[in-house]
């Protein structure tokens, strides 16, 4: 009695790989893994080299940003094979990716930049509001807060 399956379908025995072709994939492997471990190191490199540089912190972050969306369109282009696709298809698929992902990064810095500039004076804000209003209105037993004694009347309803 025999084992041998005719529903499975071996994708890789219709090939037809020579040995040329496959030294061919292998060396673009290798060449990918060379660039992005080339453009890691840069980046670990501007990391270790001016990271603690207040003034070189804005333009360090935006080098940043552009490195990794180089790395991650580069990862598409090869690895997902749409550097094999045709002009028009990658922009489809790469300029919308492109600008949101820069509209996501510009809201985050734009908004933590805000925030840090402005927090100061929001709080005064809040505390200006919270000076003009007026106290809170005594509870239900007209004591107060506090009853007799000092003691809470919460829980106690």
């Amino acid at each position: 009695m025999s084992l041998v399956r005719d529903d499975i379908y071996e994708y890789s025995l219709d090939a037809h790989h020579d040995e040329a072709a496959g030294k061919a994939l292998r060396k673009k492997i290798y060449w990918v893994l060379a660039l992005l471990s080339v453009v890691t190191m840069v980046e670990v490199g501007l990391g270790f080299k001016f990271g603690r540089v207040v003034e070189l912190k804005e333009t360090l972050k935006w080098v940043f940003i552009l490195l990794t969306l180089f790395k991650a369109g580069y990862i598409v282009m090869v690895f997902m094979h749409l550097g094999d696709e045709k002009k028009n298809l990658r922009a489809i698929i790469l300029v919308p990716y492109f600008v949101l992902v820069g509209y996501l990064i510009f809201i985050c810095l734009d908004e933590a930049i805000y925030s840090s500039e402005h927090r100061a004076g929001i709080e005064t804000s809040f505390k200006e509001l919270n000076a003009k209003t007026p106290a809170p209105a005594h509870d239900e037993h007209g004591g107060g807060e506090h009853g007799e004694g000092g003691e809470s009347h919460e829980g106690h309803h």
